[in-house]
């Protein structure tokens, strides 16, 4: 009993710290977002040159993901994730203070490189310190915090900058992150992994330092199935968590503040989905099953949206429902990338995949902002639709690659 509630104790803390620093990165990402018709208003500018903030954000942390997830396995995932959470803060304090639109840019660059050490730092301390019969339920309170920092932003932003200015409540924000990052100092001091190239040698381990094996690991049909089933997945999303909110306005005539309350009920939908998912992924070896079930029922839910003259009561319904079963495929989700997994190379491996994320995310934006700039405001749920049922095609592909091998 002592050792299992030993065990217990010790996995609760895992899973609270690195929760904390996925809720911050999420949170991060819809700070700007969230703000965007201040920003408009502000800077004079249009939805398209705010759209490529949130592209050279997701663009930069994309591209240097798989870059995070090698200094991850070589260096060990909490020193890189504490230097990530604290480059991401101090780039959201600076957007507090910028003068004008074009500051802006060089530190949604800078936030795009703090940000991209999450998915390699958070999944890595995850695989290799919660007990296995729990890391399905790791893996989802990993994937519900995240969610709930997106779903804490839209309504926390807004609410602060009405009551002050949209500069004290960005800079509030950064302050934040940077309470986390003491939270990890004071409490997570053990929660270091060992580096992957202290154990190389071990039997069944894929070396971090070869890169003809990496380029063989990471390019393989399995993992570029993973890669683009997060990048479509990504593509779904990220138009109702940056324009949902202009979107809803420009198309169901809600106020400032109804809409960034459907915008929040989607993302809590999603984090009631993804509580629901952790429970079944830990029951099931059929993964792939839950997440085809809720990318297509998710996907249904948005053309509905799409394509009918919804009340805002309806609305949230809609979004709650459309975010509930999206969220549910998340712990099923990670469990079929860590099938995929060879040992040792998760930082590697969680790294490139979870770049597809930061890949969709970093084109979708654009395209979005034009849409609204074109008075198609409808866009933005058709392509949330459409994404979200090419997503199933890869869930197929990584269940038949995982079965062959």
């Amino acid at each position: 009993m002592t050792a299992a509630a030993t065990s217990l104790g010790r996995d609760v803390r895992v899973m609270g710290l690195v929760g904390a620093a996925h809720w911050a990165s999420h949170f991060f990402q819809l700070v700007l977002p969230s703000l965007f018709l201040f920003l408009h208003d502000e800077f004079q500018v249009s939805f398209t040159a705010l759209g490529l903030l949130t592209a050279l954000l997701y663009g930069a942390s994309g591209l240097s993901q798989t870059i995070a997830g090698f200094l991850v396995d070589r260096f060990g995932a909490r020193r890189i994730l504490l230097a990530g959470l604290t480059l991401l803060s101090l780039a959201t304090l600076a957007f507090g203070l910028a003068e004008n639109y074009w500051m802006l840019l060089p530190l949604s660059i800078l936030a795009g490189l703090g940000n991209s050490v999450f998915h390699p730092a958070d999944l890595s301390i995850l695989t290799s310190k919660v007990s296995v019969h729990r890391l399905g339920r790791g893996y989802a309170t990993h994937a519900l915090c995240g969610n709930l920092g997106w779903a804490a932003a839209p309504t926390l932003m807004i609410t602060l900058a009405q009551i002050w200015d949209w500069r004290v409540a960005i800079i509030c924000a950064g302050l934040i992150g940077l309470s986390i990052v003491a939270a990890f100092l004071i409490w997570g001091a053990d929660l270091e992994d060992q580096p992957a190239a202290a154990v190389a040698a071990t039997a069944g381990h894929v070396p971090v330092g070869r890169f003809a094996e990496n380029v063989r690991l990471l390019f393989s049909t399995t993992i570029i199935s993973c890669f683009l089933y997060f990048a479509f997945l990504s593509a779904a999303l990220i138009g109702i968590q940056n324009f949902g909110i202009p979107a809803m306005v420009a198309l169901f005539e809600l106020s400032l503040g109804e809409a960034s309350r459907n915008v929040t009920g989607f993302l809590l939908g999603t984090a009631a989905g993804i509580f629901i998912g952790g429970i079944a992924a830990d029951r099931t070896a059929r993964h792939d099953r839950i997440a085809i079930a809720g990318m297509i029922t998710a996907a249904l839910f948005m053309l509905y949206i799409a394509t009918n003259d919804l009340g805002p009561t309806m609305l949230l319904v809609m979004l709650v429902a459309a975010g509930l079963a999206s969220g549910t495929t998340t712990p099923s989700r990670d469990m079929l990338v860590r099938a995929a997994t060879p040992k040792g190379a998760s930082g590697r491996v969680f790294g490139f995949v979870y770049s597809g994320l930061d890949l969709g995310s970093s084109l979708i934006p654009l395209a979005m902002g034009w849409a609204l700039d074109q008075g198609h405001p409808e866009a933005v749920f058709y392509s949330a639709a459409a994404f979200l049922a090419v997503t199933t095609l890869t869930v197929m592909q990584v269940r038949r690659q995982v079965v062959a091998a």
